[in-house]
């Protein structure tokens, strides 16, 4: 090939990258307004809450009936003194800045991002064992569906889908959690450890890799053992509802973006996904985000929801970009592929 062919693809494929570059970065600009507008309807629900913060902060330090000029320095020292689109900018400034108060209620007098630490990881741990499974089976099952529709195959694959996606996951996680942990013992039916072992040294936060770290590998097999039936239950419902999506995607390919990779269904699944996981660990009693964001709407302890609601936020965004991510790296491989095969036959032609 020529000097002159040679820049010629080189031009072509910089090209290609500048638009996989402009398309990540207008999805990255689609999600400053995602994220500010969460943050507002969540300042906005904060403040129609019941009750009164600062009385709720300072019962939760030993002060039961405080006077008015206690109540008033607090009220000047945390802003809520201020005018209320001021105290929206210090909410958004402090949530950036980390600094998300203490637990008054949940836990009390205890920093806001240690609860968040200590329920994270254990989150991620099944949010990620569920996903990678379910993304599998629910590709390749939306894949043999569409592939046969309308026959015995499909019309079996959409009737068990349709059922995954219809049946409430707090109601199937509570069914196998009677009949698995209760009437046939096979699994335990709640926690996330045995109750007579104690927690690896505290390193990472993540149970397996601190437990590894520590030596004490008797507690990776115990810790497996115990997520086992909430990870079905919530593979189980994500592989119907992933089914679903790459399904309708296959057969409704009325534009041209059918290069689209099914990365992008399992990246807008999270947030649903996230949804059951929160009544999974509430229904077996994990202590992750899902238990502490419940734990904090009961005890309306606002600073907490605060923060898990932002680093759900932050999750899903990430998750999001991450996939579509994913995505733009394929679409740019395989156009570019295909244009430098088309180029070459020009060019021998």
């Amino acid at each position: 090939m020529s000097y002159i062919n040679r820049i010629f693809l080189k031009k072509q494929n910089n090209g290609d990258f500048m638009s996989m570059l402009k398309y990540l970065l207008r999805r990255l600009l689609a999600a400053i307004p995602v994220i500010f507008g969460v943050l507002t309807l969540t300042f906005i629900l904060s403040k129609l809450m019941p009750g009164d913060p600062i009385y709720r902060l300072l019962e939760s330090r030993g002060i039961s009936d405080p006077l008015p000029e206690v109540v008033r320095a607090m009220r000047r020292e945390l802003g809520l003194d201020l005018p209320i689109i001021l105290q929206y900018f210090r909410y958004i400034g402090d949530l950036f800045t980390g600094n998300w108060g203490e637990s008054i209620s949940v836990d009390h007098n205890t920093p806001v991002w240690d609860l968040i630490m200590r329920g994270l990881p254990r989150t991620i741990d099944l949010t990620i064992f569920s996903m990678v499974i379910a993304s599998y089976l629910g590709i390749k099952i939306g894949v043999i569906s569409a592939t046969h529709r309308n026959k015995a195959r499909d019309t079996a694959f959409r009737g068990m889908a349709l059922i995954g996606v219809a049946v409430p996951i707090f109601f199937l996680g509570m069914l196998l959690q009677y009949m698995l942990a209760h009437i046939w013992p096979i699994f335990p039916g709640t926690y996330y450890k045995n109750a007579d072992w104690r927690d690896p040294p505290l390193v990472t936060g993540f149970y397996m890799i601190d437990a590894l770290i520590s030596g004490n590998l008797y507690l990776i097999p115990d810790y497996l053992y115990h997520l086992a039936l909430p990870v079905f239950i919530l593979t189980l419902t994500s592989t119907a509802l992933i089914a679903w999506q790459t399904r309708s995607y296959l057969l409704n390919k009325t534009h041209k973006k059918s290069i689209i990779s099914n990365t992008t269904i399992t990246g807008t699944t999270f947030g649903f996904i996230f949804m059951f996981v929160i009544l999974i660990e509430t229904t077996f009693g994990l202590d992750g985000m899902g238990r502490l964001l419940i734990d904090a709407i009961n005890q309306l302890d606002y600073w907490v929801i605060t923060g898990v609601l932002f680093t759900i936020l932050v999750m899903f965004v990430n998750i999001s970009l991450i996939s579509n991510l994913i995505f733009s790296l394929y679409k740019f491989q395989v156009e570019r592929s295909s244009k430098t095969i088309q180029t070459k036959e020009m060019i021998s032609n």
